[in-house]
C-alpha cells in the first residue's frame, strides 16, 4: 500500500538555542491561576519543540503550521503568506523585515523554529521507506522523594480501619515510559505508561491486604503502570487531512463548544487570549482526564473541512448510590486528580462511562473562517451533585449537549474572532475579540466575554477568570509597544464580574488584573525585564466571630525584575527578584521576596551541558506564594511554590552518551529555617526541615 504524502527534509540545525522566557512566564502564570505545581503542559509545548528540532520551510508552509507556533498573531502570517505569493520564495530569513509587522524582536522569536529552503519534494513512497526515514523514540524517565513521608509510614491495623485514606498504597517511585514514532508531522504512534508516587505497580507488593481494606479498593487495584496511553496518527494522506485512533485531543473554535486540552490565559504574550485551535491531534501527555478515547477524522475539500469523532472512556467519580447487584447507579462527583494511591481514589477509579460524539464543519480561507461544532456528552449513570446555592446552576445530569459557532476574518489591519455556545439547558456563552495592527511597533488586543451563569460544558476552556466559561463577564485590553529594535513595553487590564455565587463567594463580585512589564534587550547577550501586576477580587471573610460571610477585598501585588545575559559562548546567568504584597480585608499586608540565581553551562560540540540555581525566599504565609519556573528533563515541568523561609537550589545534568542516546540527571532540595516539619497533616509529611527530589531520564532515538 501506498500514500502521496509532502515529504519535508529536515536540516536540523543544531547551533540554534532558543530563548523560552516567554514559555516560561505562560507556564508561570498557568501555575499561578490553577495552583498546579507539575501538571503536565506537554500538549502545549510540543509543536515548539518539535519544530526546533525540525524547523518549518517557511516557503513551504501553511497558516494552520504557524499558528500552532503561537509566536505570529494572524496579521502577520497574512502578511507573510501573501509576500511569498506575490514576491516569490524568501531567499534569506532576514527578508522578513521588509514585512509589515515583523521587527527584530519578532524574528529573533521565531529563528530557532523556522529556516528558509528550495529544498523539498513530494515523494510515492511505501511502508519501507517511511521506516527507514521515521524517528523512533523510546524514553524511560525514574524520579521520587528522598525522606520519609508519613504516607509511606506503617501503621497498625486498627489505626487504619479507622482510617483507610491516611496511607498510600505503593510505593513512593514515580515512573513513566514513552515509545513514539515520528516521520516528519504526516505520522505519528506511540505508547505512553506513568506511575504517580503513591501508586501501586506490583500488587504483590501491595502494603495492607485486610479483608475490610481490600472490600474499600472494590478490586480496582492492578499490576503494572497506573495510566496507559496509545495513539495512532495521520496527517494530510490525500483527502484526510487528519485521522487519530486511540486517545486524541479535539480542540475548535476558542474554546466554549469542544477544547479538551490546556491553554495558555493572560501573560505578558496578549495574543494568547486567542485559541489557536489545532482541531484533531494526537495525545501525547499524561493528564488522565483531558484526552479523548476512540477515533476521529477530518476530511477535506478545497477549503472546506468536516470533522468527525467518537469517544468512549472510563472516568473516575465518586459512586453516591449503587444498583442491587453493586453497579454505580449515581455519582456525587468527578474526580479529576488522576491519582489512584489511596483506599477512596482506587475506589473511585474508572467507576463510570463517559461518551463523547459530534463533529465541526468549517470554512477556511486565508482572511476568513468560520466553524459550527457539536457535541453530545452522555455518563451512564446519573450526576446527582451536592447542591449548595452558588453551583446550583452547573452541570448535574446524565446528558448535555453543546452547539456553538466560531469565526475570524481580518479587515485591513485588524483581526476579529470569537465564538458563541449553547448548552442543552439553553445557558449561553459568548467571547468576541479583535487584535489591532495599527502600526508595525504598536498593538492592541481587545475581548469580550459573557459566559451565563447556567451555561453548562465540562470540556470547555474559554478566555476567563473561573475554570470553566460560566457565571462570568469581563473586558480585557491588551496592548504591546516596540518604541525601539531594543525595547518592548506590554500591558494588559483585564475587569471581570461574577453575576452570580460562587465558591467562596456568598454574594456576586468582581476584580481587576492588570499588569505591566517593560523589556530591554540591548544584544543578543542580555535580555532584562521590570513587570508589575496586581490582582484584586472578592472573597468571603470567613470571620469566625460574624455568623454572616460578607465579601472583603483582596488584593495581590507582585513586582519582579528578570535578567538573563551571556558571560561567554559556553556560559549564561539568570538573575530575578521578586517582591510580593498580599492584603486580605485591608489588614495587615503580607509580604515575601524570592531571589534566585541560574548559571546554564552548554559548550558547543560537547556532551554535556549543566543548568544550576541557588534561591532564597521567604514569605509571610502561603497566600503570599510565589511560582518560578525551573528547568526540568524534557517533558517534566516543575513550577513550585516558594513560601515561608528557606533556600532551595537544583542542579540537572545533560550528557549525551552517543548520537543516538541522551541522559538527563536532576537532583533539588529545599531548606526551611523555621519549620521542623513540611507539609503537616497530609500523606506528603516530612519530619525535619528538608526536602530532597531526584529524578532520572535517559531517551533513546534510532
Amino acid at each position: 500500500m501506498t500514500f502521496n504524502l509532502p515529504l519535508l527534509t529536515f536540516a536540523q540545525d543544531t547551533t540554534k538555542k532558543t530563548d523560552d522566557s516567554d514559555i516560561q512566564q505562560k507556564l508561570e502564570n498557568i501555575a499561578e491561576n490553577t495552583s498546579d505545581e507539575e501538571a503536565d503542559y506537554t500538549n502545549l509545548v510540543e509543536v515548539l519543540v518539535y519544530s526546533n528540532q525540525n524547523p518549518i520551510n517557511l516557503n513551504k508552509t501553511n497558516k494552520e503550521e504557524l499558528q500552532a507556533l503561537e509566536i505570529l498573531n494572524e496579521i502577520q502570517i497574512n502578511n507573510l503568506l501573501t509576500h511569498i505569493e506575490k514576491h516569490g520564495k524568501l531567499i534569506t530569513i532576514y527578508e522578513l523585515q521588509g514585512i509589515s509587522g515583523f521587527d527584530l524582536q519578532t524574528i529573533q522569536k521565531l529563528l530557532p523554529y523556522v529556516k528558509v529552503t528550495d529544498n523539498f519534494t513530494s515523494a510515492h513512497f511505501g511502508a519501507k521507506e517511511m521506516f527507514k526515514n521515521g524517528q523512533h523514540t523510546l524514553l524511560f524517565r525514574y524520579g521520587r522523594t528522598l525522606e520519609d513521608q508519613t504516607g509511606f509510614s506503617a501503621i497498625d491495623s486498627t489505626s487504619l480501619a479507622n482510617s483507610m485514606n491516611s496511607r498510600y498504597i505503593g510505593s513512593p517511585d514515580r515512573i513513566y515510559a514513552r515509545y513514539r514514532f515520528t516521520y516528519g508531522t504526516n505520522i505519528s504512534w506511540g505508547v505512553t505508561a506513568e506511575k504517580d508516587q503513591g501508586e501501586l505497580f506490583f500488587k504483590e507488593k501491595q502494603k495492607f491486604k485486610y479483608d475490610f481494606y481490600e472490600n474499600s479498593l472494590k478490586g480496582n487495584q492492578q499490576s503494572g503502570f497506573d495510566f496507559y496511553s496509545a495513539h495512532l496518527y495521520l496527517k494530510n494522506v490525500k483527502f484526510i487531512r487528519a485521522l487519530a485512533v486511540g486517545d486524541y485531543q479535539a480542540t475548535f473554535g476558542q474554546g466554549l463548544t469542544l477544547w479538551t486540552g490546556q491553554a495558555f490565559g493572560k501573560s505578558p504574550d496578549i495574543m494568547t487570549v486567542k485559541r489557536s485551535a489545532r482541531g484533531i491531534t494526537p495525545y501525547t501527555s499524561v493528564d488522565e482526564n483531558r484526552f479523548m478515547r476512540g477515533a476521529a477524522t477530518t476530511f477535506g475539500y478545497k477549503k472546506f473541512d468536516a470533522t468527525i469523532f467518537y469517544s468512549r472512556k472510563r472516568i473516575d467519580a465518586n459512586i453516591s448510590d449503587t444498583t442491587l447487584d453493586g453497579e454505580a447507579a449515581a455519582i456525587s462527583s468527578i474526580q479529576e486528580t488522576g491519582y489512584h494511591s489511596t483506599s477512596s481514589e482506587i475506589a473511585d477509579k474508572d467507576a463510570i462511562l463517559q461518551t463523547l460524539m459530534g463533529g465541526n464543519i468549517s470554512y477556511k480561507a486565508r482572511k476568513f473562517s468560520v466553524g459550527v461544532s457539536a457535541m453530545s456528552y452522555q455518563l451512564d449513570v446519573d450526576y446527582n451533585r451536592a447542591l449548595s446555592y452558588y453551583n446550583q446552576f452547573e452541570f448535574a445530569s446524565s446528558k448535555n449537549l453543546n452547539v456553538g459557532v466560531d469565526y475570524n476574518f481580518i479587515l485591513r489591519n485588524i483581526n476579529f474572532f470569537g465564538e458563541g455556545s449553547i448548552s442543552q439547558n439553553g445557558g449561553k456563552a459568548f467571547v468576541n475579540g479583535a487584535m489591532m495592527s495599527l502600526d508595525p511597533r504598536l498593538s492592541f488586543t481587545l475581548l469580550h466575554r459573557y459566559y451565563e451563569r447556567n451555561f453548562q460544558n465540562l470540556l470547555s476552556n474559554g478566555f476567563g477568570e473561573n475554570t470553566l466559561p460560566n457565571n462570568e463577564k469581563g473586558l480585557y485590553l491588551g496592548m504591546v509597544a516596540k518604541p525601539t529594535n531594543t525595547t518592548t513595553i506590554t500591558a494588559y487590564y483585564d475587569r471581570f464580574e461574577f453575576p452570580w455565587l460562587k465558591y467562596q463567594n456568598n454574594a456576586p463580585s468582581y476584580g481587576n488584573d492588570y499588569m505591566a512589564q517593560f523589556n530591554y534587550t540591548p544584544s543578543k547577550k542580555v535580555d532584562m525585564y521590570v513587570r508589575i501586576r496586581t490582582r484584586d477580587k472578592q472573597k468571603n471573610s470567613n470571620n469566625v466571630m460574624d455568623p454572616i460571610d460578607y465579601l472583603v477585598p483582596v488584593k495581590q501585588s507582585n513586582y519582579r525584575f528578570n535578567i538573563s545575559y551571556s558571560i561567554s559562548k559556553t556560559i549564561k546567568l539568570k538573575n530575578r527578584l521578586e517582591l510580593i504584597d498580599y492584603k486580605l480585608d485591608n489588614n495587615k499586608t503580607e509580604k515575601g521576596y524570592l531571589v534566585y540565581q541560574d548559571i546554564v553551562y552548554s559548550k558547543m560540540g560537547k556532551p554535556l551541558s549543566v543548568t544550576l540555581r541557588y534561591a532564597i525566599f521567604q514569605t509571610d504565609s502561603y497566600n503570599a506564594r510565589i511560582y518560578a519556573y525551573e528547568n526540568d528533563v524534557p517533558g517534566s515541568y516543575s513550577i513550585p511554590a516558594y513560601y515561608d523561609r528557606g533556600s532551595r537550589f537544583y542542579i540537572m545534568l545533560d550528557y549525551n552518551l552517543t548520537r543516538r542516546i541522551e541522559l538527563w540527571l536532576r537532583y533539588s532540595q529545599t531548606f526551611y529555617d523555621n519549620k521542623d516539619v513540611i507539609s503537616e497533616g497530609s500523606l506528603t509529611e516530612i519530619k525535619g526541615n528538608t526536602k530532597s527530589e531526584v529524578r532520572a531520564q535517559v531517551r533513546f532515538k534510532f
